[in-house]
């Protein structure tokens, strides 16, 4: 049996706990080895929990543990370009969470260190990774609705009571579009296989919360006068769905990126009426770790590449500018 791909975790956040490590230690190809925080007790009590063979008090000493293949990143936003390069410059390939930084610029310079490095650098958009995006992209493609008139999604929750959460830190690149904002904007730019050609946003910036957004609209331009339309919030009822609309039929995803157990089906609706889809089981972080694992093992490029992330981060600030200054910006 060939020996799994050795992950090291930068850090205690939840996601980090709650879903992408079981993700990895339910996958094919990965083994979790290493967790690290500046609270060694933390990090200790974690590695207890999720029963990760090494836990330490710095993050300095994982970088530097020679068993380990790859680092995930899920610190503050703020944090994730100083790590991917220390990581990249330690020798580790990296998958850092969503998303990969603050700026283009940020986020040009991470894949630069990762490239003189020779290491792989990922962003951490798990959804794309679950088998029911290929079946939506390939009924797309071969019209099953037609063509692409428009789209629209939403990602929202309420976590506003929460003042020690690291979302509401404006310093720390918190706000609604950074860490929910951003999958709406992932997922047209997957679907139409495209870019945008310009955004517009209003947003609520909440006095109560540092300033950031804490509900955002959009309107996302592309080619051939197809948009997105989209929502996002962290002071709104929980929701995330996604809707396709065709010349011919519709396609709905009640669940579109945050999904529970049995929420991968979806629904689509042609001139022979709307039925529902059955989509395999799978875990979306588990796919994750798999396929990075797969690509870099066996040294062929990343399904999804890390200049898809640097583009990903170019609409992220443009739609960050056009609701600070409430106006369009031409791409």
């Amino acid at each position: 049996m060939k020996p799994k791909f050795r992950w090291g975790i930068l850090g205690c956040a939840g996601i980090a706990k709650r879903a992408v490590i079981p993700g990895l230690q339910q996958s094919r190809l990965n083994e979790v080895v290493a967790i690290a925080s500046r609270d060694e007790a933390k990090a200790s009590q974690t590695a207890e929990e999720l029963q990760i063979p090494r836990a330490y008090g710095r993050y300095e000493d994982l970088l530097n543990d020679s068993s380990i293949d790859a680092i995930y990143i899920p610190l503050p936003n703020h944090l994730h370009k100083e790590w991917t390069i220390r990581a990249a410059e330690a020798g580790k390939h990296i998958l850092c969470e969503k998303p990969l930084a603050l700026t283009e610029a940020e986020a040009a310079e991470m894949a630069d260190a990762a490239a003189k490095a020779n290491v792989v650098l990922a962003e951490a958009f798990m959804y794309r990774y679950h088998p029911r995006y290929d079946l939506i992209k390939e009924m797309i493609n071969d019209g099953a609705i037609g063509e692409i008139r428009g789209i629209r999604s939403a990602f929202t929750f309420n976590s506003s009571a929460d003042h020690g959460n690291v979302r509401f830190r404006k310093d720390w690149g918190g706000g609604s579009i950074y860490d929910v904002g951003c999958y709406p904007i992932n997922a047209a730019r997957l679907l139409l296989g495209q870019e945008p050609e310009a955004v517009t946003v209003q947003a609520f910036f909440s006095p109560e919360h540092d300033g950031v957004d804490m509900m955002a609209s959009g309107l996302l331009e592309f080619a051939g006068d197809v948009s997105l339309t989209f929502d996002c919030g962290m002071w709104a009822a929980y929701r995330n769905p996604l809707e396709i609309v065709g010349t011919e039929g519709l396609i709905e995803v009640p669940y579109a990126y945050s999904l529970p157990e049995d929420g991968a089906n979806f629904f689509i609706t042609t001139g022979q009426g709307r039925k529902e889809v059955e989509v395999p089981h799978a875990n979306a972080y588990s796919e994750q770790g798999d396929q990075l694992a797969e690509s870099i093992l066996n040294n062929k490029p990343l399904r999804f590449s890390t200049e898809d992330a640097i583009h990903n981060m170019r609409v992220i600030e443009a739609c960050l500018e056009s609701a600070h200054q409430r106006k369009r910006i031409v791409l």
